[in-house]
């Protein structure tokens, strides 16, 4: 009985390894779609999944969740289609409606969302604001236990804001358990603030914190004004190592939320708009390409 009991937790791994990650489109990207159209489409284009806007002017208002959510689920998921997180405008356990949009989400069976939006302060001192982040934090961990739902900050690139360089995410989670609080890593901003390692740091810091993966690519380009800035590309044609980071999922034995992004001209779908400039086909044709150039990267990886 020892040595059949010893297999099974041996074999237990093996078997999740195997288990291939899917791939969410975030539903901000076909916010010109509702109901029936959004769900086809994603089915259509080959997406396992939709990460769902639940947030002010999304597919979901906050304070309609309870009454909206429920009902664009089951129609996504009659589509073969899975629902693994939606994208809140939740900062803390005070926002308005967070708790509605936490324990819908959990009836329906999603235990991930996104949330976040912390910025610095440049008149108080960095360490004693983010001191002043870890209570909240807490708070926020208390509402996800008591839903067994898991909150994931979305890391943004850019000047004052909280979870640029991942590694303040990592000091104010420091103690908090990853099941309730953790990061969803968006490796495009990850390498505009990381360049050639710090992204690589940054990824190794979230340890068991990482719970959730947002893809696009970027390069570096000059404004008409003269500055260096970022600019997102179709997912392939930029600067993010996408062999050496999936290598690095792999590793990590991830199982978390991947979502796919494009932020690049899309006919004001990359901004979430609800009516285009271009044709809708040129959109799919567009997130299709890059879905399959992911799903390249991912296969590379054995993921």
């Amino acid at each position: 009985m020892l040595l059949a009991g010893g297999a099974a937790l041996l074999a237990r791994p093996r078997a999740q390894a195997a288990a291939k990650l899917k791939v969410a489109v975030f539903s901000k990207h076909l916010q010109f779609l509702e109901g029936e159209g959004l769900a086809k489409a994603a089915a259509d284009m080959g997406f396992d999944g939709l990460d769902l806007t639940v947030r002010k002017g999304g597919h979901v208002e906050p304070e309609r969740v309870r009454q909206d959510l429920p009902p664009l689920v089951a129609l996504i998921r009659k589509h073969g289609l899975e629902v693994p997180m939606v994208t809140t405008e939740i900062a803390d356990a005070e926002t308005p409606f967070a708790e509605d949009v936490v324990r819908t989400a959990a009836e329906l069976g999603i235990r991930h969302y996104r949330f976040g939006g912390f910025k610095y302060r440049e008149d108080q001192p960095y360490p004693r604001q983010l001191d002043a982040f870890k209570p909240r934090l807490a708070r926020l961990a208390a509402l996800n236990q008591r839903y067994d739902s898991c909150a994931m900050y979305h890391t943004h690139s850019g000047v004052g804001l909280v979870g640029s360089s991942i590694w303040d995410l990592h000091e104010i989670m420091n103690g908090l358990d990853p099941a309730r609080v953790g990061m969803n890593y968006d490796v495009s901003h990850a390498t505009i603030e990381g360049g050639v390692g710090g992204w690589i740091n940054s990824f190794h810091i979230c340890g068991a914190h990482l719970r959730g993966i947002a893809a696009k690519d970027f390069i570096w380009d000059k404004s008409r004004r003269g500055r260096w800035e970022p600019v997102f590309q179709p997912l392939g044609t930029g600067m993010v190592n996408f062999p050496k980071f999936f290598q690095m999922v792999a590793a990590a034995d991830f199982h978390g939320p991947l979502q796919l992004h494009f932020e690049y001209p899309l006919g004001g779908a990359e901004n979430g708009a609800r009516t285009l400039t271009i044709p809708q086909s040129e959109v799919f044709a567009a997130m299709k390409r890059d879905l399959g150039e992911l799903r390249r990267y991912l296969a590379q990886a054995s993921l």
